[in-house]
């Protein structure tokens, strides 16, 4: 599939972004691994979050889509099935890593598998920790990469020190450690998304934080299950920041989105470079924080991004990169390394692509350094099957002179169905899909 976007006259209005991807995938694994029944209300039902349907269910959950709500009848993960065939997590590495924590620590063999792009995408940095902790794990390339053939069971507590701040690792030995005898112990160099933790005590597992240590003393006898409500996905969001920034004349409200301060390092950048984003109406909502965002169109200065935000918008970085086109001066971010082996390496992918549209931006091992501002051109430009790629590219689309097409949008649907629906109220024809 691919879009053609115009420059249209006004970008502006007030939408709602689909539930948060991050916080769907872990719902639906603790849901499964619950005695019981969970409903999973607003949950993102994107390409990804199936995978993790797909997978649980092959370990013995039933899952049902009642309207916007996702039924999950789980089973205690003691009494999980071994898999009759591989578990395949198709492009979804978060399904993969946290996947493979909770199987590790079960007492049979279980194959994690994904199409071509995920099979690419390094894993050594669960895999390791896991091996530590007593799994038997093969891969390819010394099991750098998937897919996974993993027998577990008999797993042992652990001290790990990560070395950089993950929440999908974070999160993948902490469910391990569910199974693990003693104290399984993480800690991280720099603050990282909290949800896991969030939703483990709250199904009444004992995980205790201290500034950047996180442990839980296993194994832990049951999760309960719990109906929770999934908020918008800032990530998803960001993309609607950025046309609001850029090239809004009558400003964007997005309504009920996650604003835990783990996930939103965003705001904080945008706010070196001048940009007013105002949280409203913010409530609590299953334990995380929600909030209506409303942005206005500013002119941006540029930043040079501390290391320290990386971990919190790591997600966000493509679209910081369409931001700063429109920023006055150099924009740097740097300490990004992830961002090479994400969907596509996106800092070489974002370098060509917003290249093409004439942005100066130049690659850097671990960033970028982007000079602005540039009037960008309307070109044929590629996501590369990277949905977060292609929002970018689409939303560069709406400020760009011309005529610019995006090549590979249909992978959009992996984090955020009914984009072209929130693109048409905010910019009536702008784009077209075919």
């Amino acid at each position: 599939m691919r879009v053609t976007i115009r420059r249209p006259a006004q970008v502006g209005g007030d939408v709602r972004v689909p539930g948060d991807k991050s916080i769907t995938h872990r719902a639906i694994l603790l849901a499964s691994m619950a005695e019981g029944t969970s409903r999973i209300a607003d949950y993102l039902d994107g390409t990804d979050c199936r995978a993790t349907m797909d997978c649980v269910h092959g370990l013995g959950a039933d899952l049902t889509r009642e309207g916007a709500d996702l039924v999950v009848k789980g089973k205690s993960f003691r009494q999980w099935k071994e898999p009759a065939s591989p578990l395949d997590c198709v492009r979804s590495g978060t399904t993969m890593r946290l996947l493979a924590g909770l199987v590790a620590g079960r007492p049979w063999f279980s194959v994690l598998t994904g199409d071509r792009q995920l099979l690419r995408r390094p894993m050594a940095r669960i895999v390791d920790p896991l091996r530590s902790m007593g799994a038997t794990i093969d891969g390819r390339d010394s099991s750098r990469l998937p897919p996974l053939a993993i027998r577990g069971g008999g797993l042992k507590g652990i001290r790990y020190e990560l070395p950089v701040a993950s929440a999908q690792v974070k999160s993948c030995l902490l469910l391990a450690g569910l199974s693990a005898e003693g104290e399984t112990v993480l800690v991280e160099p720099g603050v990282s998304r909290d949800h896991t933790e969030r939703m483990l005590r709250a199904r009444g597992v004992p995980v205790r934080t201290n500034d950047l240590r996180h442990s839980l003393r296993g194994p832990v006898p049951e999760v309960s299950p719990l109906d929770v409500r999934v908020p918008g996905d800032f990530s998803s969001a960001a993309y609607l920041v950025a046309a609001a920034l850029i090239g809004s004349t009558r400003g964007v409200t997005v309504r009920g989105v996650g604003v835990n301060p783990t996930r939103t390092g965003l705001v904080d950048a945008l706010t070196l470079m001048g940009a007013t984003v105002t949280l409203e109406n913010e409530e609590t909502a299953g334990g995380e924080p929600v909030a209506d965002l409303v942005i206005r169109r500013e002119d941006l200065v540029a930043a040079t991004i501390p290391r320290s935000l990386v971990p919190r918008m790591i997600d966000e970085f493509p679209v910081l990169g369409l931001i700063a086109t429109q920023a006055s001066g150099q924009t740097l971010v740097s300490g990004a390394h992830e961002l090479r082996v994400k969907e596509t390496d996106r800092i070489a992918a974002l370098a060509t692509q917003l290249g093409r549209l004439g942005a100066h931006i130049e690659e850097r091992p671990d960033g970028f350094l982007v000079e602005g501002p540039t009037q960008l051109q309307g070109a044929v430009v590629d996501s590369g099957g990277d949905h977060r790629l292609a929002m970018t590219l689409a939303v560069a689309g709406l400020v760009a002179d011309g005529e610019t097409v995006v090549e590979s949008a249909g992978c959009i649907v992996d984090s955020f169905p009914g984009f072209d629906q929130v693109m048409e109220r905010l910019a009536p024809g702008a784009m077209v899909w075919g």
